[in-house]
């Protein structure tokens, strides 16, 4: 039995409904997850499953979320192994915890897609990838920057951000 954490690109439903996290851990047990736990109110799902690999997660959580709730959400899995992994490779610790976002990704990002948003940032603002991954300190100025609004799926791929605040958060959870 392996302990795997799942993000979820988006929760809203509709204009005027959201998955509740309470909604989020039934789908999870009802896919056969054990110990479902969630953080915070915006899709982060950490369980025991079987020894499987993270893509055969994803599409079993996808394809449940879908006949559940009835919208496709992308959904990124990752290992207790490989978030510990991911928490150990951020290059910007000097930046505050509720600026310093990772773009967790499906696939490595594009460097070439990652240099396109070097315009867009605002001074002070820095970007790296590390293991695929785009990191991105917004230095106080996340509103206020154009590069906000260029991080999404149809630019760079499948994946969604999380704060490091909460990256933190979901590593104290599995160990």
């Amino acid at each position: 039995m392996s302990m795997f954490i799942a993000l979820l690109h988006s929760i809203v439903l509709a204009p005027d409904r959201r998955v509740i996290m309470e909604d989020l851990r039934a789908l999870a047990e009802e896919l056969g997850y054990r110990e479902p736990r969630t953080l915070v109110s915006t899709g982060n799902l950490v369980f025991e499953a079987d020894e499987m690999r993270p893509h055969e997660l994803e599409v079993a959580l996808e394809e449940g979320f879908e006949e559940k709730f009835g919208k496709h959400v992308d959904i990124i899995v990752r290992s207790d192994c490989t978030w510990m992994a991911l928490c150990s490779t951020n290059p910007f610790r000097d930046g505050s915890g509720d600026q310093v976002i990772v773009r967790v990704m499906r696939l490595p990002v594009d460097p070439a897609k990652v240099e396109a948003l070097k315009p867009l940032m605002a001074e002070g603002q820095r970007i790296a990838v590390v293991g695929g991954d785009l990191w991105i300190d917004f230095a106080g100025k996340q509103n206020q920057s154009k590069l906000l609004s260029a991080l999404t799926t149809k630019r760079l791929g499948v994946g969604t951000m999380r704060n490091w605040n909460t990256v933190c958060g979901l590593a104290e959870m599995i160990m």
